[in-house]
């Protein structure tokens, strides 16, 4: 009998966790897996959510990000009831969630229906340290008694695994690692004509270029890299800045940066799906997060050669190493992410191609294959239990 693996995540937009989660699905080993997908009914991935192979897909429309409890205890409700049903027909089951929201939630169902398998992923967690104490330790709390349902967790940092330990999050055994998987192929062999694609993005050919990828929300900061794009700009005259991505601060970000008369040099480019291109055409991507799990834009930007200037936050330092394939600096320091741009920028660093000897850990085919031993394990483990 195939071991049933359903996947619990609020909203299929852009992102590392949702694309994970949708590469997971529709790639695990059809002869020993059978693949579902519990999600909202928002957010541009659920057409390709719809679109694979031999995924059982399962709408609930109250599954959603913004905290609503009617809508939580609805959807707390209907998740349970398809757990159930799905364990009573295949009692080889097990449920492995994504993001606070679904993570509390669809834990909490699967323990209600004796799901006997309960996993969570932290891509990073729903507190940080720039919460209210209150709010801050509220979460901390609900993630704490969450624990108390929760059989395995995986982690996407080696920093965020240790956190969990240290708040009393993670007891015991329950954690490993699975890097979040990025196709590095695409990133290192993808074929562009730089000088055309700057022409493209609307720059001169001959311009450096500075890019960021992330959602304009309050977590990534995105103010601060129009204000890190001030400064370089002071030196480098004739640097681009690109910022791929869109999201609720979009509006305060235009506004800043035509405060700062960055004019035609800054653009924001919303979502794109040449990103491979995208990244190979930059000369330095800068990240300017509050906090993360471990972005998957990193493994995409030394894929494609690109040196990194980000912010020293949560799994950063397991990757960026400084002066070889990057800088890191403390969040909200803009002169020193704007001398750290500047120093990649000059002429005799422009050239450097940013490796790291730690980037086959983020193979998205490995990141799948681990998934697989490791759901394996699970019900191994529990039939020699039994016997």
């Amino acid at each position: 009998m195939k071991t049933r693996v359903v996947h619990i995540i609020a909203k299929l937009e852009l992102g590392g966790a949702q694309e994970n989660t949708l590469y997971t699905v529709g790639h695990l080993d059809p002869g020993r897996f059978e693949p579902w997908l519990i999600t909202g009914d928002e957010g541009i991935l659920l057409a390709e959510a719809r679109r694979i192979k031999n995924l059982n897909l399962v709408i609930v429309p109250e599954l959603k990000r913004e905290i609503s409890p009617g809508n939580e205890l609805i959807a707390l409700i209907k998740i349970a009831g398809i757990l159930r049903r799905l364990r009573r027909e295949n009692p080889a089951i097990l449920i492995h969630t994504h993001g606070s929201k679904a993570g509390i939630l669809g834990r909490w169902a699967g323990w209600l229906a004796r799901v006997p398998e309960r996993i969570h992923t932290f891509h990073g967690f729903g507190f940080n340290d720039y919460q209210n104490f209150f709010v801050r330790n509220l979460y901390i709390l609900i993630e704490w008694l969450t624990a108390l349902v929760t059989t395995r967790m995986i982690f996407v940092s080696r920093n965020n695994l240790e956190k969990a330990r240290r708040l009393g999050i993670l007891k015991g055994e329950k954690g490993i690692i699975i890097r979040s998987g990025v196709s590095l192929a695409g990133f290192r062999e993808a074929r562009v004509d730089r000088e055309a694609k700057k022409k493209e993005l609307g720059f001169s050919p001959e311009s450096p270029l500075v890019g960021m990828v992330a959602c304009l929300k309050p977590q990534k900061a995105p103010l601060d890299f129009a204000r890190v794009a001030r400064r370089v700009r002071d030196k480098f005259p004739d640097c681009g800045f690109i910022l791929v991505g869109d999201g609720v601060l979009r509006p305060e970000l235009e506004k800043l940066a035509d405060e700062l008369n960055l004019g035609d040099c800054f653009k924001i480019l919303g979502w794109r799906r040449d990103m491979p291109e995208i990244m190979k055409t930059l000369d330095v991507l800068v990240l300017t997060s509050l906090w993360e799990g471990l972005p998957r834009v990193f493994p995409e930007a030394l894929a494609a050669g690109v040196p990194i200037v980000a912010t020293r936050v949560d799994g950063a330092e397991e990757i960026v190493e400084e002066e070889v394939n990057g800088s890191l600096c403390a969040p909200h320091d803009i002169q020193a992410l704007a001398r750290k741009a500047i120093y990649w920028l000059q002429t005799e660093n422009r050239n450097k191609k940013a490796e790291s000897h730690k980037l086959w850990e983020y193979e998205i085919e490995l990141m799948v294959k681990k998934h697989e031993v490791f759901y394996g394990g699970l019900f191994f483990s529990n039939q020699t239990a039994r016997e």
